[in-house]
Order: C-alpha cells, then structure tokens, then sequence
C-alpha cells in the first residue's frame, strides 16, 4: 500500500534478499539487518549499588539485595528490620542526639513509618549493649530535666533491649528481636 511502512522481521529481510524484489524491499531489509545486532546485544549487568550508609540519629531503607552500612559504632545501637519483600529498614540509634537528626526516643517511630504496612520478619539490634538502658527507647537522655534522675544500665540487658524494641516497633510476639553486643566500628548488614 502506498504511504504504508513495511514492517520488516529479521526472516522477511532475509526472503527480500533472496527473492526479486523492488527497491524499497531491498533496502527495508538492509536497514533491519543492520539494526538487527545492535538489539540483539544485551547490556552488560550494571554493577551493583554500593550499601545504603545510615548515620546516628537516620533511618533509612535498603532494596532487595542491598546492604546497610553503620559507620563509627561505638556508644550506638543499630537496630535493622528485615521486611517479608526483602528490603530492610535500618535506623541508627544514638546514645545522645545528633544535632539536626532524630533522639533515641524517636528512631523506632520513624523505622516504623519506613516499613509502612509491610511485614516485618525479624529484627536485629547490635552495638554497644552495655551503655543501653532500654528506657532510652521511650525517653531519650536529653528528654531528662536537670535534676531529675537519668536511668543508667547496670549491667547489659539484652531481653530489655529486644523487649523495648519489639514495643517501639508495635511487633506482634512472633517477630524475633536479637540482640548483640559487637565491637566498635563500621558494621555492614547484608
């Protein structure tokens, strides 16, 4: 038909070739084989992103497959929900507020609002356990008026940690909530 664009597979050009054909035809078909290897190329797999970096006192998320990166553990706490699509929430817990970022008392809310309506299908808290008293998850450090009495740990309690988190997350009991003292440093959770 006139004004009509052939539309020319790898096969038909192939058969234009081959066969008598006019001038349009031929040149249809050379025009799909050379555009024929250029769309049968695939691109090379993009390399993939480095990990997502969550600093005291942030809360962010990671897609499927990507890591969280804490760097400079030390006083902190990490505390990381793994989501039922795969991604995962990551929220840096400061013993003591980061201008400008959010307190302790206020990172669990904000992990929550992250994973939104998704499940959440374990939780794992690490870093420095000992300095955490789980009631810094309902009121931070700075929230304490002078004079008034600033609750210090005793000793580590890791059951109160994952209790308070579990609280502060509004997880049902069958979640799993672990808790680990680590080493000061950058940790990467995969």
């Amino acid at each position: 038909m006139p004004g009509r664009r052939p539309s020319v597979s790898a096969k038909s050009a192939v058969s234009a070739i081959s066969a008598p054909a006019s001038r349009r035809a031929l040149l249809a078909a050379a025009v799909a084989l050379a555009l024929r290897p250029a769309t049968a190329v695939a691109a090379a797999p993009a390399a993939p992103p480095g990990p997502v970096r969550v600093t005291e006192g942030q809360v962010a998320e990671a897609a499927p497959g990507r890591a969280i990166l804490y760097p400079s553990v030390t006083s902190c706490l990490t505390v990381t929900l793994r989501l039922c699509d795969g991604a995962k929430v990551g929220a840096h817990a400061s013993l003591f507020q980061v201008p400008g970022e959010l307190r302790s008392d206020q990172i669990l809310a904000a992990a929550r609002r992250v994973a939104g309506t998704r499940k959440v299908t374990a939780v794992e808290v690490r870093g420095a356990v000992g300095a955490w008293h789980p009631g810094y998850f309902t009121k931070a450090i700075e929230s304490y008026a002078e004079g008034e009495a600033v609750p210090y740990p005793e000793h580590p309690d890791p059951d109160g940690l994952a209790r308070a988190v579990a609280a502060g997350l509004g997880l049902p009991a069958r979640v799993r909530v672990t808790v680990e003292d680590v080493p000061d440093g950058d940790q990467t959770v995969r």
